[in-house]
């Protein structure tokens, strides 16, 4: 392997680090490397701050003079809460810099390297690009597209049932796919489930893998009419733990005082066919920032990601098992008649989960 490449790899790595807990900034990798020697390694902190490129100048201090600097991102050209990046490289003396994948971002988009390049730094682009782009593809879909990235999970029997006809759901999967689904939940940035999901189960929504991450996940409620009772875990846990609820324009006045007195954020959105307009939900998470969204259900709300083409990456987790038609489906009817309508996915990898398999997949 190119020592390039190697290096990159190791910056990429340090990035994976800081996923799902960096928004709005994406998390990024860097390493600073002289004479075939690491110097010094960073990666964004927790809320996007510190930036990679500045920990790991600190970390190099006056021997980053004349080091090349592998980041797995554009470095920032402009002053936000804290000054550009480039400035930081620029002033560390550094002779090279390595970069993974472009910021598309409108205060940076090539000026990052054209900062560098008038500074007489050395710029090579493009290193590991399609993986780099991986890790920040959170990051680049809410600019791309002005919505987060989703990733839709499901639960089932082999036969894609999630219950039995009388409702009894736990546990289908067992205790090794539940963490491995916790462990992905820690990876995004916000969870998402429909009214019905926290009416039927109560959950609390949160990671619950020990020291996984700092900082807590935003829990989304889709409630169009507010029927989610008060008294729920969700709803207790409101003031401590960033609860959103999308609720439709014109809701109970009443109702929406109590559930704010709770320290629920509410996010008005406009009536669609089934509930709240769910692209324009996903816009409004981006505004505030969110780039990655994990959407855990229940059927209805599935099949309405997937009819609407909103989902880019499915994990789904198979337990060892039939339940048979009298079960509860993972998602709800479709509506299509011809199999070139159905959603399709490539997949990407298969884990084994103690007795369960985690397959996942992108989108075709």
């Amino acid at each position: 392997m190119h020592p390039d490449e190697e290096h990159m790899k190791a910056a990429l790595a340090l990035a994976e680090r800081g996923i799902g807990e960096t928004w709005p900034n994406p998390s990024v990798g860097c390493v600073v490397v002289k004479d075939g020697r690491v110097l010094g390694r960073g990666w964004t902190g927790v809320g996007g701050r510190p930036h990679a490129e500045t920990q790991a100048l600190a970390a190099a201090g006056a021997a980053a003079r004349g080091s090349t600097v592998y980041v797995t991102l554009e470095p920032c050209a402009h002053f936000g809460q804290t000054p550009p990046c480039t400035e930081a490289l620029i002033a560390a003396g550094v002779s090279r810099v390595v970069i993974g994948a472009a910021d598309p971002d409108p205060r940076v988009n090539g000026q990052g390297v054209a900062q560098l390049r008038r500074a007489g730094i050395e710029v090579a682009e493009g290193i590991l690009q399609s993986q780099a782009e991986a890790v920040a593809a959170g990051f680049l879909m809410r600019l791309r597209t002005g919505r987060p990235l989703v990733t839709l999970k499901l639960a089932s029997t082999l036969d894609g049932q999630i219950a039995t006809g009388a409702g009894e759901s736990r546990w289908i999967t067992s205790e090794a796919a539940r963490r491995a689904a916790h462990a992905l939940r820690g990876r995004h940035d916000a969870v998402l489930v429909g009214a019905g999901t926290v009416v039927a189960d109560d959950p609390e929504l949160t990671c619950r893998l020990p020291h996984f991450r700092q900082r807590p996940i935003v829990r989304v409620v889709a409630d169009s009419h507010l029927r989610i009772p008060l008294t729920t875990r969700i709803f207790a846990s409101a003031a401590e733990i960033p609860t959103w609820l999308w609720v439709a324009e014109g809701a109970d006045p009443l109702r929406l005082r109590a559930v704010a007195e709770l320290g629920v954020k509410l996010m008005h959105l406009p009536l669609a066919s089934h509930g709240v307009d769910l692209q324009e939900g996903l816009r409004a998470l981006a505004k505030e920032g969110i780039t990655s969204v994990l959407v855990e259900g229940g059927a209805q709300i599935a099949a309405a990601f997937l009819k609407q083409k909103l989902v880019d990456r499915l994990v789904w987790f198979h337990a060892p098992a039939v339940m048979g038609g009298d079960g509860w489906p993972a998602v709800e009817a479709l509506g299509f008649d011809r199999l070139e309508e159905m959603p399709r996915f490539v997949r990407q990898s298969v884990q084994v989960c103690g007795p369960d398999i985690m397959s996942e997949f992108s989108v075709h």
